[in-house]
């Protein structure tokens, strides 16, 4: 169950003496229901209840009934806000929204290089009371982790991170590894295993047009290679066969022997 508390302040009203006048909102939610209790504080006393179950304004004080019964409108405008608590049940919606409080962050894995240790990384939270660990089957574990602090982001939610040193594991132990992230509020964890197929790396992967560049380049050597070899193939061919060679005159005189 989900709960949130919701409080407006409002000033009013012009007399020598100043009065507050406080609405306090608290409400619970599930998928499919939606309650809601609320309260008219007036200088910290309360002066009316409300709830979505019994679907009817409850005043407090004798004076307070008072007022309702001299403006009979103001008792059926609360009346119509208990019996139809849209307003309430758009604005907690907003509100969730809006802050993130979903119990539902992003959290994924992260490796830098097959040697560093594995990060379990969670972003887009709300509030930043939240806690992470490592588990290794089923219990917390302290060795090896390295915890590091919640951070804000941008848009005002929160990120954090708790690294995970696997050099002393191996990777059949892999799987007796997980990662818990749990946001305060909220009754589900998430649990993240640690299986290398969902890891987010920085390493650069060859692409498909990487791939086809490198094979180009290497069809293009061995076309290089080859027309080389077939142009010193025609080269020689074209000189013709070798001369004999030429033994000086002892071979003469034997080829022309004297009369």
């Amino acid at each position: 169950m989900k709960k949130l508390f919701l409080m407006l302040f409002l000033c009013h009203f012009s007399s020598a003496v100043k009065h507050t006048l406080r609405y306090a909102l608290t409400t619970s939610s599930r998928e499919q229901d939606f309650m809601f209790v609320g309260i008219a504080v007036v200088d910290g006393i309360v002066a009316v209840n409300c709830d979505s179950i019994n679907k009817k304004v409850e005043p407090k004080q004798d004076w307070m009934k008072k007022a309702y019964e001299d403006n009979p409108r103001i008792l059926e405008r609360h009346t119509q806000q208990c019996y139809y608590p849209n307003f309430f049940k758009t604005t907690i919606h907003d509100l969730k929204q809006r802050f993130n409080q979903s119990g539902e962050p992003s959290v994924f894995l992260l490796q830098k290089t097959p040697s560093s240790p594995v990060s379990c990384h969670a972003t887009g939270f709300f509030p930043a009371r939240a806690m992470m660990f490592w588990r290794k089957d089923g219990e917390e574990i302290h060795e090896d982790v390295e915890h590091r602090e919640i951070l804000p982001n941008h848009d005002g939610t929160f990120q954090m991170s708790v690294d995970l040193d696997l050099s002393s594991v191996t990777r059949e132990d892999w799987w007796r590894y997980d990662c818990v992230f749990h946001l305060s509020g909220v009754k589900d964890n998430i649990v993240t295993r640690l299986d290398e197929a969902v890891i987010r790396t920085n390493r650069e992967r060859p692409s498909n047009m990487a791939v086809l560049i490198v094979a180009a380049m290497v069809a293009l050597a061995l076309f290089l290679v080859a027309a080389f070899g077939f142009m010193a193939y025609k080269k020689k061919k074209a000189k013709g066969p070798p001369s004999p060679p030429d033994n000086g005159p002892e071979v003469s005189e034997k080829l022309n022997p004297a009369n």
